[in-house]
């Protein structure tokens, strides 16, 4: 099944090479209480999206779960669109070609790419409107896990610079969106 997306993708900005090891700074602002740990989840699911797109790096996420009205004035504040929306996704660098890592060995580069204490690639943020998660789970007719997870593997694509502006470029998110949910033995259940 095709979704919609209001993922926005905006830039703000150390130099070990990882073995894929990810650091997940998860914030649950959204008063709701998930019935799983969605900070395990959420780990699991940016670990394995990170080795789909084979990112050679350790990698730093941060995530945040809220509500309809905190994700509403965000996606006004950061993209002028005055809606609620499921998932807002901000990567901090422009990737030139989706999942293509080399341009962060160009010479000099480093600092702006890589936490200067961890090493670790800084790929982004990821903002989840749990409530909204929960409506779509109902609407797709899976489990809340198996939402949470996509909007998971979804932004992570969107933070290594896949998008789905074209029908190509859709096809080919959904076909890793599901690789990685499947790789997990996340199914629609």
């Amino acid at each position: 099944m095709t979704r919609h997306c209001d993922c926005e993708k905006t830039a703000v900005h150390g130099t070990e090479r990882g073995s894929g090891a990810v650091t997940v700074h998860y914030e649950d602002e959204s008063g709701y209480e998930l019935p799983f740990s969605g900070e395990e989840l959420a780990r699991e699911v940016i670990a394995a999206a990170l080795d789909e797109v084979g990112c050679p790096y350790e990698a730093d996420v941060s995530l945040l779960l809220t509500g309809p009205a905190e994700i509403r004035e965000m996606n006004r504040n950061m993209r002028g669109i005055d809606r609620e929306t499921d998932v807002l996704s901000f990567p901090m660098q422009d990737f030139p070609a989706p999942g293509d890592f080399s341009f962060l060995e160009e010479e000099g580069m480093e600092s702006e790419y890589f936490h200067p204490e961890s090493g670790e690639l800084l790929l982004g943020d990821i903002v989840i409107s749990v409530p909204r998660a929960v409506e779509q789970a109902r609407e797709y007719g899976h489990s809340l896990r198996r939402e949470f997870a996509f909007l998971v593997a979804h932004s992570v694509l969107h933070l290594t610079g896949y998008d789905h502006m074209e029908p190509e470029e859709a096809a080919q998110m959904e076909a890793l969106q599901e690789k990685i949910l499947q790789g997990l033995g996340i199914t629609r259940e």
